[in-house]
């Protein structure tokens, strides 16, 4: 079996199995490009916010607090409110990211279907 004739980015030569005609494994293969793209941003959005991470420690640590009487509930209290209006902060930006995502698909689909409106349909 052929090997792909690309170079990785360490400067390497890839040792994939060449599966596309042009002599190029499946991550290499200029035919995937979009494809891969689209797998890339995918997987970067399912990656966890840290923000939320440190924002759950920061709640844990105040409720040992509260509850070995070290912290008064007052103070506690309005650390709360600031942490959750942090969380609606987050909970926006996560939605206009979303929306913006949405809004460029639904470009690429409006530009995909003006540019079939050009071309021959099947049977005509």
């Amino acid at each position: 079996m052929a090997v792909c004739r690309a170079t990785k980015a360490s400067g390497d030569p890839c040792k994939a199995p060449a599966t596309g005609p042009h002599g190029y494994c499946w991550a290499h293969d200029p035919a995937n490009a979009e494809k891969r793209s689209r797998m890339a941003s995918k997987a970067a959005k399912s990656k966890p916010n840290r923000e939320l991470l440190s924002i759950k420690a920061l709640l844990e640590d105040l409720t040992e607090q509260v509850l070995a009487g070290e912290l008064p509930a007052g103070p506690a209290a309005v650390a709360n409110q600031l942490i959750n209006t942090r969380l609606r902060a987050i909970e926006q930006e996560r939605k206009i990211r979303e929306a913006e995502d949405l809004e460029d698909r639904i470009e690429a689909l409006e530009r995909a279907s003006e540019a079939k409106k050009g071309a021959r349909k099947w049977g005509a």
